[in-house]
């Protein structure tokens, strides 16, 4: 059986795309094909979009669970799994635990629930505190707990019952003085005086404790039998009885029941670093999405933290990135975008080509590895391939996509042509979404130093539904230009038979850039522009370009 020392995320662009979602799911395959140890799982950062749902249904490719933040979770360092405890056990014995599992803190829960905590400062504070003599009942201690913490061995009574009424006392006075302290269900510890013990069960008392051992006579534990006295015997003297007696008080009594602050595995540890920072506390109880109790964690976890490690496919730029990225530990970046502005922390393993692809670059890296490709990976690569260039159409289509799609092809064992109608007209099917689902199915944001700017790009076979779809989009583009915090906004509606896109924009600065980009900027928020299939290639670039012209 393989042991897996650390899971790492492969994952593409928010609002991925069928490259993004397909490159993952295969390079995932790849490097747990090569690795030993880790394992490494696809992840998606956004929605699957009707296209890439095609793909994956027809190759039997369940979908990626998403992930649309990959900071790093509570559920991703060394939870303290720090057992719950009854909160029936004694001082005693929680203190005890506290020094055998070396820990300051101990959660006390019920049915896999919190109901609270005790501090090794509360067992302290109960041991110094000066408390009356009525504080054992109070507490409602078993008699278990009490002949755990004095050693102590049941001759009279029910283990189980509660001592919850009455006072504590030491029978230290004369039987005939006693008369006059002892009442009614208190707790009395006495020696081997049978007078005293005969007056505390006359007197009512609700338990005797006899200490060093003494013999108890048949008549005394008879009458202490018919008077519903219990009676115990510990080989310890009456001033170490006294002494240790608070001790068996159980933690419920004493345990902090409000206002403790607690995490769920699902919160993100750079949110609750600022938290725990400001507390005085120093251990914190962690809950799973259920509520249900997991374990403790302290400010050194976090100091001891290693944060999740992730490889990002098909995208070098922080806007595109999932969120949290920043704090985890990017260990690859295989891409075949314009260089963005992505940091790291350390060097990494980056992997960037000139293709129309991500998918061209694994299905090299398979080669180069001599991995075999199953039919199911082949598909998906080769899938990929096909949406990335427009079945070869678009600029950024290279002799070694077109060479990759086919050899792909073979192995999965599809038509090309065939096959690529098909996944367009299941992806170009958007009758029934919304339109801001439309406009974010496909949508990434790039910048300069001074502007930043969104495109979304639909393709389509149809040039009647590309019209439907532009009527639809055309008057929201402004509040999704204001959603995103952009400059401005441009909507690709490209024509693949055509090979031709209509730009649809809106933004202050819009108008201007392209006036900038090409002498004109359309008619009325629309502008064509034929020949142009690809974002990557032929708009970007001289966007970014016009930009730093104006």
């Amino acid at each position: 059986m393989t042991t897996h020392k650390r899971k790492i995320t492969v994952i593409g662009h928010k609002n991925p795309d069928t490259d993004s979602v397909c490159s993952a799911i295969a390079y995932a395959e790849l490097k747990n094909k090569l690795s030993k140890s880790d394992l490494y799982v696809p992840r998606r950062a956004g929605g699957i979009n009707a296209e890439t749902r095609f793909v994956l249904n027809y190759f039997k490719t369940d979908v990626p669970e998403l992930v649309e933040d990959v900071g790093t979770q509570v559920k991703d360092i060394q939870i303290r799994e720090i057992e719950g405890v009854a909160g029936s056990i004694s001082l005693k014995n929680a203190y005890t635990l506290m020094k055998e599992k070396n820990v300051v803190t101990l959660p006390i829960t019920k049915n896999g629930y919190l109901e609270g905590l005790i501090t090794i400062g509360d067992i302290a504070t109960s041991y110094m505190d000066v408390y009356d003599s009525s504080i054992l009942s109070k507490a409602k201690t078993s008699y278990r707990n009490i002949m755990d913490t004095l050693d102590a061995e049941l001759l009279v009574g029910d283990e189980n019952a509660l001592f919850d009424a009455g006072k504590v006392l030491v029978a230290a006075a004369n039987p005939d003085l006693m008369e006059g302290y002892i009442a009614e269900h208190d707790l009395v510890i006495t020696g081997n005086r049978y007078e005293t013990q005969l007056c505390a069960i006359e007197m009512h008392a609700a338990c005797i404790i006899i200490c060093e051992g003494a013999n108890v006579s048949l008549t005394i534990r008879k009458l202490a039998e018919e008077k519903g006295c219990t009676v115990l015997s510990t080989p310890h003297d009456t001033y170490t009885v006294a002494r240790l007696i608070n001790q068996s008080m159980p933690v419920e009594y004493f345990m902090i029941k409000e206002k403790i602050d607690s995490f769920r595995t699902t919160d993100f540890v750079e949110e609750i670093r600022e938290v725990m920072t400001k507390k005085r506390t120093r251990d914190f109880p962690i809950f799973d999405t259920k509520g249900k109790y997991r374990g403790m964690i302290s400010r050194r976890n976090l100091l001891d933290m290693k944060k999740k490690q992730v490889i990002l496919v098909d995208h070098n730029e922080k806007s595109q990135a999932a969120d949290g990225v920043e704090n985890t530990e990017i260990l690859e970046i295989i891409d075949h975008h314009r260089l963005g502005t992505m940091e790291t922390m350390s060097p990494v393993f980056f992997r960037n080509q000139p293709l129309g692809c991500t998918a061209t670059i694994i299905f090299q890296m398979y080669q180069e590895n001599q991995i075999e490709i199953s039919e199911t990976v082949a598909g998906l690569l080769c899938s990929a391939i096909l949406s990335d260039t427009l079945m070869f159409r678009s600029p950024t289509c290279t002799p070694a996509d077109k060479a990759a799609a086919e050899y792909l092809a073979k192995i999965a064992g599809i038509d090309v042509e065939v096959y690529a109608n098909e996944m367009f007209l299941a992806g170009s099917d958007l009758r029934n979404k919304s339109e801001e689902e439309i406009f974010f199915q496909d949508f990434k944001k790039f910048s300069n130093e001074d502007v930043t700017f969104g495109i979304s790009q639909i393709t389509s076979l149809n040039p009647e539904e590309l019209n439907m779809i532009g009527k639809r989009i055309k008057p929201g583009l402004p509040q999704f230009r204001e959603n995103q915090q952009v400059d401005m906004v441009f909507f690709m509606l490209t024509d693949i038979v055509k090979e031709s896109t209509t730009l649809l924009y809106a933004g202050e600065d819009a108008e201007t850039l392209l006036e900038v980009l090409y002498g004109h900027a359309g008619v009325d928020g629309s502008i064509e522009l034929p020949g142009v299939v690809s974002r990557k290639k032929q708009l970007v670039p001289e966007l970014i370009r016009a930009a730093e012209q104006m």
